[in-house]
């Protein structure tokens, strides 16, 4: 958890995360079929910053687990990894899981 919560903690990330992330309707769940990938370039096209910095926050996105890469020819889609975002979204249902001292 330290490792996606480290990786989440620069705003460039959590954009191209959250970049990722919009492949269904906010409030729904997206399924396998679902998924969507961009290109690096694209998560890119928002973000002020150098070809090289990109690459170091997806390289740091992919180190955490958090999205997937995938080199196509000259070309490196990423896309978001379900399985550690599920874990994410966990961690923050713990409070269903205490109940409060009286």
């Amino acid at each position: 958890m330290a490792e996606m919560f480290k990786a989440l903690a620069n705003p460039n990330r959590v954009q191209i995360f959250m970049q990722l992330l919009r492949c269904c309707e906010p409030g729904t769940a997206c399924d396998a079929s679902d998924v969507t990938s961009c290109c690096v370039g694209e998560l890119g096209e928002d973000l002020d910053i150098a070809a090289s910095t990109l690459s170091h926050h997806i390289k740091e996105l992919s180190r955490a687990r958090l999205i997937k890469t995938t080199r196509r020819g000259q070309q490196v889609e990423c896309q978001v990894n379900r399985e550690y975002v599920v874990s994410l979204s966990n961690f923050f249902r713990l409070d269903q899981h205490i109940t409060p001292k009286e």
